[in-house]
C-alpha cells in the first residue's frame, strides 16, 4: 500500500483506510484554479511526520502537485491535475497509475480564511449506495492495492450527484494543509 500512501500524501485524495473510488472519466481541464490554491503547503501525515506540498501551473488549466517528507527531503512525488468548480465546490481529478486501475480520482478541496487548504475524499459507503440507488452507475473493481469502485456514469450526472446539497455527506474530510509563507 506504499504507493497508495505516497498518493495520499502528495495529493490526499483519498482516505488511508476506504476503498478507491475511481472514474472513467476526468473533470475537463476547461478551468483555471484559484490563485491561492498555487505555492507552498504544509501538514502532517497520518504518522505525525512533517509534510511540503508545493502546487504550481504547468499549462493552461493543467497544476502540478510535489510533495516531499521533511524525513526524506530528497524523495519527491510529482502529481499532474486539474479543477472544476460546479455549484459551491472545488473538485480536482488525477489519473491513476496502471496498478491502482489506470483511471480518475476526484476529490473536493476548499480554501478557508484560515489559510487553509482543506482537500475532502469522497466516502466510499455513500457512494455505493448511490450505486445501489441507481443514482450513479458503477461497479466494484479490484486493483494491487485493493478493492474499489469505478464509476462509469458521465462526468456531468457524477457532478449533478455531488452538487446537490442533499448528497453533502458524501464528502469526508481527508487532510487539511497550513499555507506556508506570505
Amino acid at each position: 500500500m506504499k504507493a497508495w500512501r505516497v498518493l495520499v500524501i502528495a495529493m490526499s485524495f483519498l482516505l488511508l483506510s476506504g476503498c478507491l473510488v475511481t472514474f472513467k472519466e476526468p473533470l475537463p481541464a476547461s478551468e483555471a484554479a484559484p490563485d491561492a490554491l498555487l505555492g507552498k503547503w504544509a501538514s502532517r501525515n497520518a504518522w505525525g511526520e512533517p509534510l511540503d506540498l508545493q502546487i504550481s501551473r504547468t499549462g493552461q488549466h493543467r497544476y502540478k502537485a510535489v510533495s516531499t517528507s521533511q524525513a526524506e527531503p530528497v524523495k519527491r512525488d510529482e502529481y499532474e491535475f486539474s479543477v472544476s468548480r460546479h455549484g459551491s465546490r472545488w473538485y480536482l481529478s488525477a489519473p491513476l497509475p496502471d496498478k491502482l486501475g489506470g483511471h480518475f480520482i476526484l476529490a473536493g478541496f476548499e480554501l478557508n480564511d484560515a489559510r487553509e487548504l482543506v482537500v475532502y475524499n469522497l466516502d466510499p459507503e455513500a457512494v455505493n449506495q448511490a450505486i445501489a440507488q441507481k443514482i450513479l452507475i458503477g461497479s466494484s473493481v479490484e486493483t494491487a492495492e485493493g478493492d474499489g469502485t469505478l464509476i462509469d456514469s458521465p462526468m456531468n450526472q457524477v457532478l449533478a450527484y455531488l452538487d446537490d446539497p442533499a448528497n453533502a455527506d458524501v464528502f469526508v474530510e481527508a487532510v487539511r494543509y497550513q499555507r506556508v509563507g506570505k
